[in-house]
Order: C-alpha cells, then structure tokens, then sequence
C-alpha cells in the first residue's frame, strides 16, 4: 500500500471512530451493551471500521481469559489479528445488511452487527468468544494448528479454553439477532442525532441571515420607535397567518421576529428565553383562535416551555421555536379539515334536500351560518368544483331519473327542479350531458 493511500485509510477510519462517537454517547454505548451482557451472559464490544474497541480499558467489558492470552502474544501480534478479523467481519456485516457469524483467527465462534448511519458504516458491535461444541481431540490440534505463529507454549492457552462458554448454533443465532436489533437502535439513535445537528445548521444559517437583514434594515431606519412598531406589525401578521394555517408565509414572519429577539437581546440568555416563550404564548393563542384544540395547544405550549428552559444554545432555542410553529399550524390545518369537511357535507346535505328550488350561493351559505365567500373557498378547495356546479350536478342526476319515466313531461321535469324555463332547463342539460332531454329519454 502507497504512503499516500495508508494516509487516506488511516484518516478514513479515524474518522469512521470520530463521527460514530460524536453521533452517539459513548455511556449509552456502554450501558446498552452492560444490558446485553445481563440479559445473555456474552461479552460484547464496539469497535470501528478498524476493528479497534471505541471504548477505554476502564470502560471495556473483561474479556474471556482466552483472548486476554491471545491479545499478549507476540508483542500483541495476537491483538493486531483479532482486530483485522473483527473489522473483515464487520465489513461484512454491512454488505449484507444482517448480522455476520464467523471463526476469529483464533478457532473461536463470533459475531458481528453492523452500525450504519447516513449509509455510512461507522462500526461494528462484535458478540461471542464462545465454542459451539464441547472440546474434542481434534479440536486441541486444530487450536495448536491456528495459533502456532503466536506461541510454542500451549498449557496457558488449552486451560482458558476450558473455561469458554459453550452454545448451541440456535442460542448463537438467537444472540446474534438481538444484537442486531441492538444495533438497529444504536443506527436510529445515531440518525437522529444527525439529523438534529443537521436541523441546526440549518436553521442557524437561516437565522444569520435574517439577523444580517435585520441590522441593515436597522441601520435604514435609525430609529428605534420604527423597528418597536415594525415588530409589532409583524406579530400582528404572524397571528393572522397563524390563524388562517399560512405555514410558508408564518414561518418567514417568524424567523423575522426571532431575528429581532437575538439581536436585541444580545448574549443575555435570560432575556432571550422570557422573549422567546411570550412569542410562544402569542403562537399558541392564535392557534386556539384559528380553531386547533385547546388542549392540543396546551401540550405543543408545555413541551415548548421544558425544550426553552433546557436549551443553552441560540440554535436550539430558534430550532425549537420553529418546531412549535409547526406543530401548531399543523394543529390549525388539522382541526381546520375536520371543520371544513362537516361544514362540506351539510352544505351538500342542504343542496340534495332543496334540488327542487332555485338556490343561491347566499341561502346555501346561511344553511351553514358561514359567508359565501368563505362556503365558495373551502368547497372547491375540497371538491374541485363549485358550490353551483354541485347544485347544477344535483340537478342533473335527479332529472335523468325523472326522464327514465315517460309520465313526466320536460317541462315538469324543469319546473320539479325549480328551473323557471324549461328551455334553460334543456340548454344546461345539453351542456353537462352532451345531449338534449329528448335525446336522453329516447335512450334511456
């Protein structure tokens, strides 16, 4: 291997050790694998793409008597092999997505799970040091055969391996499984863990931004009564925003007032917070206002006060405030639909029960104690056609049942739908159907 691309493997796995570390805590590592141990008796460890343990010698599970004899040999030549075992093992594991059973160098049964983040291999939770079968003859020649290149001097060696633990294939599965499934939950902690960091990034360079907006447009104004009144002004547009579900424009009003916030309040974190939580207060009233549920926006408020008071970063404390206007714009926008949709069915209600009436988008609205504007908006929203398309649709279909009997003559039909003139009767039915009254008696 060239100097160059020993460097590049080197850094590639320190790196592999440095992001796995940084994306999980190490004592929850520990405590995971301390309950895995409980639970099933096996050691177990983390190491990284290297095969090298992530954890100090204090906080490293003991190893069976076995491999701390290995480790030692040669000038821990013995060490160096197991790692590289350990890391091909891991590799492995990774390729195929599943945890990876193999014979360490040594002669004893391991296993592997693999720790993958951002489809990134980061490491490696390696279980075993165990013989699935009891010690035979052939087993003692075959442990002087793989280890000859460490040791001449067996005695020390063939005593520990008594000692090792011995498990059926189906126990070695099942291990390895809950290993697995270890690992899986180390993966889900570490991915969030980087979405979060990703999700402050984020949001701390959208709110450089505003904060550079912010003190350019202080230094137009140069008066602190306009920027006091600007603030104010946008409050009132964020609660409007808030109460109408507006999620795009209530975020760009809020990143603003935030803006406002951490430029005023400077490095004083106290004041920060206070500032923060009364827009907090001013968000979850305007929910309820906007029709999201009183207790929903209890909790979003709660949740929010406990992520503030436990924040010591500007970027989690923005980060958070964002997460709560979400939350309750969504709880507008949820609660909102449920309305909107009562509101839609008692409007078709009303309209099937009055088919045979001359009705307008006035009588229609007042059926539901709304403004027609607002009955025109939100029926078109949900059904892609007007509240006078749905009338006229209504219309339609109880006319094709009244042409299907012959007693009915077309201008009774008309007058029964209360059309006025039978002609616009026939003229509205030819543009919907494509065909006349006539034309549809004759073929139905």
């Amino acid at each position: 291997m060239g100097q160059k691309k020993k460097q590049q493997w080197q850094d590639d796995h320190s790196c592999s050790r440095k992001n796995l570390l940084q994306l999980v805590d190490k004592n929850v590592l520990k405590k995971i694998l301390d309950a895995f141990t409980k639970a099933t008796g096996l050691t177990a460890n983390i190491v990284d793409t290297e095969g090298k343990s992530i954890f100090s010698k204090e906080d490293a599970q003991k190893s069976c008597k076995f491999c701390l004899l290995i480790w030692k040999m040669q000038r821990q030549r013995g060490l160096q092999r197991c790692r590289g075992a350990y890391a091909r093992a891991g590799r492995q594991a990774a390729i195929f997505g599943e945890p990876y059973i193999f014979r360490c160098p040594s002669g004893l049964i391991e296993w592997a799970a693999p720790i993958i983040i951002d489809g990134q291999h980061l490491g490696s939770i390696i279980c075993g040091q165990v013989l699935m079968w009891e010690p035979e003859e052939f087993f003692w020649i075959e442990l002087k055969q793989m280890n000859k290149i460490l040791t001449d001097d067996f005695d020390l060696l063939f005593d520990a391996a008594k000692e090792l633990k011995v498990i059926s294939g189906k126990k070695v599965q099942g291990a390895a499984d809950l290993l697995f499934v270890t690992a899986n939950y180390i993966m889900k902690a570490g991915w969030e863990n980087l979405r979060h960091r990703q999700e402050i990034a984020l949001q701390q360079s959208l709110l450089n931004e505003e904060i550079q907006n912010r003190k350019c447009l202080e230094e137009k104004l140069n008066a602190q009564s306009l920027s006091l009144n600007y603030s104010l002004e946008k409050e009132k547009e964020l609660i409007s925003k808030v109460k109408l579900g507006d999620l795009d424009k209530a975020k760009k009003i809020f990143r603003v007032l935030l803006a406002d916030i951490f430029i005023a309040g400077a490095a004083k974190l106290p004041t920060i917070k206070a500032r923060v939580l009364e827009l907090g207060v001013i968000l979850s009233r305007a929910s309820v206002e906007g029709g999201a549920d009183l207790n929903q926006a209890l909790e979003i408020s709660a949740e929010f006060l406990q992520d503030v008071n436990r924040f010591n970063l500007i970027e989690e404390i923005d980060l958070a405030a964002v997460k709560a206007l979400e939350r309750y714009l969504q709880a507008v926008q949820s609660n909102q639909m449920t309305k909107n949709h009562l509101v839609i069915q008692g409007i078709k209600r009303f309209i099937r029960n009055n088919h045979d009436k001359s009705l307008t988008l006035e009588e229609i609205a007042a059926s539901v104690y709304l403004s027609p504007y607002y009955v025109s908006r939100i029926f078109k929203e949900n059904q892609n056609m007007t509240v006078m398309d749905y009338v006229t649709k209504v219309k339609l279909e109880e006319a094709k049942k009244l042409l299907r009997n012959p007693r009915y003559q077309i201008d009774e039909i008309a007058e029964r739908l209360g059309y006025s003139d039978a002609s616009y009767f026939s003229k509205v039915f030819r543009r919907n159907e494509g065909m006349s009254p006539t034309q549809f008696r004759r073929q139905a």
